[in-house]
C-alpha cells in the first residue's frame, strides 16, 4: 500500500527545525523531526482518546456509547501485556526505555534508545496494533488499578488537584479521576474494551512522532509497510459527547485533612469561553494566558518575592492554565503556612492588576520569556515529539507558537483579566494536616 497523499516538509526558519510530514493510508500522520548528530531517538505513538472520552458516537452507525471512567487508562495497561508477556521486557532486550500515559484527552506510548531503532519501532507499532485481553487478565488488572487508584486517593497533591476539578466543575469529565474508580472499573469487561479499542487505536484517530538522527523516507517505508499489512478500512468520524456545563462552579470552597506536614493551596479560576474556541484561536488564548499570569505571579515580580519572603510560599509555588476545546482553568497555589492569608494576598493582587493594569515592560519581558524557554526546550525530543501530538489532537500547532507569541497584544492580555480571573467562576481546594 503505497502512502496516500504524499508527504510535505515544512521549515521553521526560526526554530532551525524540518518536520517531515507523512499520511499513512488510511489517515494516520506520521512527523518525522530529523536531528542531525543527536545519539538519542524517541517515538511516540498516540490516540486520540483520554479520560474525557467516556460517551462517544461514531458517524454513520448513529449509536452511542457510554462506557465506565477509567477505560482509557485501562486499555493503556493492558497492551503492555499479550500471550508473550511483558513488552517492557522486549524494549529493555534492545536496550531502550519504554513507556506510556494516559491524559484527561490522549493516550500515549513511547520509547527511547540509542541502538536498534528500527527494532524498537517496530515493536511499538505491533505491540500498539495487536490487543490481547481475556477474562483473566482483566481481573488481574482490576485488582492492579484498584491498587493505583487507592494509592492515588491517599496522594495529597493528587487530591487536592481533583478536589479542585470537582469544585470547578458541575458534570464534564474532566472532573473525574483519570483512572476512574474502584466501582466504574470493576465493570470493564474484555468485550468493553475490544469496543474501545476498535473505535479509538484506528490509524485515523491516531499519529505517531519520530524524532532523532534518522531518515525521513526509511522511517515512512517502515511505517507504511506496518500498517498497511493490516488491512484497516477508512474511519468514520468520532463524534465525542460531553454534557452541557454551566459557567458557574459547583462549590467554591473545600478542605479535608491528610497526613501532611504543611497545607497545601489550590486556586482555581473556570474559563467557559473555550467551549467556542479551537485551533490556533485556543493556542493564541493559552499564550496570552501564560503571559498574563507570569507579569502577576512569576518569580521575578515582586508579588512571588514578597509572598516567599512572608513564608506563605516555597520556590514550588506555581500559577498555570490548561486549555483544551471542551474546558479550560487556571490553577495557582502550592504549600502554604496559612492558605486563607495566602488566598487573600492573591485575590487582592488579581484586584489591584485588574484596576492599575499591566505596563508595556512588563508584556514584553515576559513574551521575550516566554518565546526564549520555548525556544531551548526544542533540545528535548520528548517534549517536542510529546507536544506537538497534544496540540495536532486540539487542532492546532506546536509550531505555530512563536508566531502566535509575536501577534498577541497588550490589551489582549489585560483583556484576559476580566474575562478569567474572575472572582464567581474561582473556587480553593485545599489539605490541612490531620489534628493528632
Amino acid at each position: 500500500m503505497a502512502t496516500k497523499n504524499c508527504h510535505s516538509v515544512r521549515e521553521f526558519s526560526e526554530l532551525q527545525e524540518s518536520l517531515f510530514c507523512y499520511e499513512i493510508y488510511p489517515g494516520m500522520p506520521l512527523y518525522v523531526l530529523p536531528k542531525p548528530g543527536y545519539q538519542k531517538k524517541y517515538a511516540i505513538f498516540a490516540a486520540h482518546f483520554g479520560s474525557i472520552d467516556n460517551r462517544f458516537r461514531v458517524d454513520g452507525t448513529g449509536e452511542e456509547v457510554a462506557v465506565p471512567e477509567g477505560v482509557a487508562h485501562f486499555l493503556e495497561h493492558k497492551l503492555f501485556e499479550d500471550e508473550r508477556g511483558n513488552v517492557f521486557d522486549r524494549f529493555a532486550a534492545h536496550g531502550a526505555s519504554s513507556n506510556a500515559f494516559t491524559s484527561f484527552t490522549y493516550t500515549g506510548y513511547l520509547f527511547s534508545t540509542t541502538d536498534h531503532f528500527p527494532e524498537c519501532l517496530e515493536l511499538l507499532l505491533d505491540f500498539v496494533q495487536e490487543p490481547y485481553f481475556t477474562e483473566e487478565t482483566v481481573r488481574k488488572e482490576q485488582g492492579i488499578i484498584g491498587q493505583e487508584i487507592r494509592m492515588y486517593e491517599d496522594n495529597p497533591e493528587w487530591r487536592v488537584f481533583f478536589d479542585l476539578l470537582q469544585s470547578l466543575y458541575h458534570r464534564h469529565p474532566v472532573r473525574e479521576d483519570i483512572a476512574g474508580t474502584v466501582e466504574s472499573i470493576a465493570r470493564i469487561t474484555p468485550e468493553l474494551l475490544y469496543q474501545c479499542y476498535r473505535r479509538f487505536y484506528h490509524p485515523g484517530n491516531m499519529a505517531l512522532f519520530v524524532a532523532g538522527d534518522l531518515d525521513p523516507e526509511q522511517v515512512r517505508r517502515q511505517v507504511d509497510e506496518n500498517i498497511a499489512r493490516r488491512n484497516y478500512r477508512e474511519l468514520g468520524e468520532i463524534i465525542r459527547l460531553y454534557p452541557d456545563e454551566p459557567e458557574t462552579v459547583a462549590r467554591q470552597r473545600i478542605s479535608r485533612e491528610m497526613v501532611v506536614s504543611e497545607p497545601l493551596f489550590n486556586l482555581g479560576f473556570k474559563d467557559p469561553a473555550l467551549t467556542r474556541l479551537e485551533g490556533d484561536a485556543l493556542l493564541r488564548r493559552e499564550s496570552a494566558m501564560e503571559i498574563m499570569l507570569d507579569i502577576i505571579f512569576a518569580p521575578s515580580e515582586p508579588l512571588f518575592n514578597e509572598l516567599y519572603e512572608d513564608t506563605l510560599i516555597d520556590d514550588r509555588f506555581t500559577a498555570g492554565y490548561t486549555a483544551e476545546p471542551s474546558y479550560g482553568f487556571v490553577l495557582i497555589g502550592g504549600e502554604t503556612r496559612d492558605p486563607g492569608t495566602l488566598y487573600e494576598r492573591i485575590m487582592e493582587a488579581i484586584a489591584r492588576a485588574r484596576r492599575e493594569g499591566f505596563s508595556a515592560e512588563q508584556f514584553e519581558r515576559h513574551r521575550r520569556n516566554r518565546l526564549g524557554s520555548f525556544m531551548r526546550r526544542f533540545n528535548s525530543l520528548e517534549f517536542v515529539a510529546n507536544n506537538y501530538l497534544a496540540y495536532r489532537f486540539r487542532g492546532s500547532d506546536l509550531f505555530n507558537y512563536p508566531a502566535i507569541l509575536h501577534q498577541i497584544t497588550l490589551e489582549e492580555v489585560q483583556s484576559l483579566l476580566e474575562e478569567v480571573l474572575v472572582p464567581e467562576r474561582h473556587a480553593v481546594s485545599v489539605i490541612l494536616p490531620q489534628k493528632s
